[in-house]
């Protein structure tokens, strides 16, 4: 009887991908996907740890998996990334039901601890490495996907007083150009037209290896038949430079779209946080891909309630909000994250304050998602699908160039990954339309 795997996955992009390619290496041992944790002989929850909140989470799910795992002999638990790396051995201690704990470094493993845990025998193993062999593994691809994201380095130097990511996926590792476009081309044969380029910092890219630079790197993978549209996430606006900017203008298949974390608009919440820029260098280089790709679309990250922040420090950054209308943004109350040099410093703000803060940005936000939401109804669009709309079975969805989410009725007499599609209304979040003439 065949082996069932189910992949809980918490947290970004990174680990999205890190989940793809686990279930391609659990292949090696006769492991295939499963729809469900009740059809599950093996559950692995890929986890984060970038906020206490989603530490909570995790826990509470492992309670569950408990029950599951005591209803069935020969049941598995694993659990890794970035807080089984932080936790290790105390995670085992705290559930010592879960049969592995594996960290960011040793996903290469996966199928040897697999093989153990069939045989009673529990495994932590969270060692920082230089081990990159499971970028060698084609992550898991659905079946007629027609984006998909490419890790292009891990890990991160900067150590921004507020972040745990150094800590738990340790020093910036590049992969090869040569293996970055050899899986592209791949993924082209496979029918994929969008390529999402991945990395903590993607701006350092092949600095510490003496590798081509990133603008370089993009630039190649642009040359790649097949590939229609790519993007690439996550910049440091400290690090984005001028040639990265000119890509922008440089490359059309280049989505006019960055997400750019500015994570606060005072300088003095800035310099605490370790950012290692302004307010006005940061918004110079808003102008500046402004005016590289004009239209582009900026999302962005926020925190609230960082040690120290005043009400005019939070009235910066509200400000600076209105002065880019970002078309979205992701936002949080700051999280102590224990070994952060965050954790130690004064000035906390009361929970109350920052959680009224955070209201506060998130309706601004908000208010300026649905205006350039608004600003598409009328024009036709053209629409990478995604597959299925959630909202309606007979629906489709996809997104724009500039990364807005479409639902639309799709004509029956055309198919193809791209559609034009007639926008008619906005939502709170997403775009609304009909398709319209094809396209090409």
């Amino acid at each position: 009887m065949p082996k069932r795997v189910y992949i809980e996955t918490f947290g970004c992009q990174m680990n999205e991908v890190d989940s793809a390619r686990m279930l391609t290496l659990l292949e090696s041992v006769e492991y295939t996907a499963a729809g469900s944790v009740a059809e599950a002989d093996l559950v692995l929850v890929n986890t984060c740890s970038i906020r206490d909140k989603a530490d909570q989470k995790i826990y509470s799910e492992l309670g569950r998996l408990r029950r599951w795992k005591s209803e069935r002999s020969g049941r598995i638990v694993a659990v890794g990334g970035c807080l089984a790396q932080q936790e290790g051995k105390a995670l085992a201690k705290k559930a010592p039901y879960v049969d592995i704990v594996f960290g960011t470094h040793n996903i290469a493993r996966l199928p040897e601890l697999v093989r153990r845990a069939e045989e009673a025998v529990a495994s932590v193993e969270v060692d920082f490495s230089e081990d990159t062999s499971h970028w060698d593994v084609l992550p898991y691809l659905p079946e007629g996907a027609s984006s998909a994201m490419v890790t292009i380095m891990q890990g991160c130097e900067n150590y921004c007083a507020y972040c745990i990511v150094p800590y738990v996926r340790g020093k910036e590792i590049s992969r090869p150009a040569g293996e970055i476009i050899s899986e592209v081309r791949k993924l082209a044969e496979r029918g994929v037209a969008e390529v999402i380029l991945l990395g903590q910092n993607v701006n350092s890219y092949g600095k510490k290896e003496g590798e081509i630079p990133f603008p370089e790197l993009v630039r190649r993978i642009s040359r790649v038949p097949g590939i229609a549209r790519l993007r690439f996430i996550t910049s440091h606006p400290r690090d984005l430079e001028p040639e990265t900017v000119g890509l922008f203008s440089e490359i059309e298949m280049l989505c006019p779209h960055i997400h750019l974390p500015v994570q606060s608009g005072s300088d003095r919440i800035l310099a605490s946080m370790g950012r290692g820029y302004t307010r006005k260098g940061y918004l110079e280089k808003i102008d500046a891909l402004g005016k590289a790709r004009p239209g582009i679309a900026f999302s962005s990250d926020f925190i609230v309630g960082f040690p120290g922040e005043t009400d005019d420090d939070f009235m910066e950054t509200i400000s600076l909000m209105e002065e880019v209308r970002y078309d979205s943004s992701f936002s949080f109350r700051f999280s102590p994250r224990p070994g952060t040099l965050a954790s130690t410093m004064p000035g906390t703000v009361p929970p109350d304050a920052a959680g009224e803060r955070l209201r506060r940005l998130q309706l601004l936000q908000d208010r300026h998602t649905r205006e350039r939401l608004e600003d598409c109804v009328g024009a036709e669009m053209e629409v990478l699908v995604e597959g299925a709309s959630l909202r309606d079975a007979g629906m489709l969805c996809g997104r724009t160039a500039c990364h807005k989410m479409v639902n639309f009725s799709p004509d029956a007499n055309r198919s193809g990954s791209f559609r034009r599609v007639l926008i008619r209304t906005a939502g709170a979040h997403s775009i609304s339309g009909e398709e319209g003439a094809p396209i090409g």
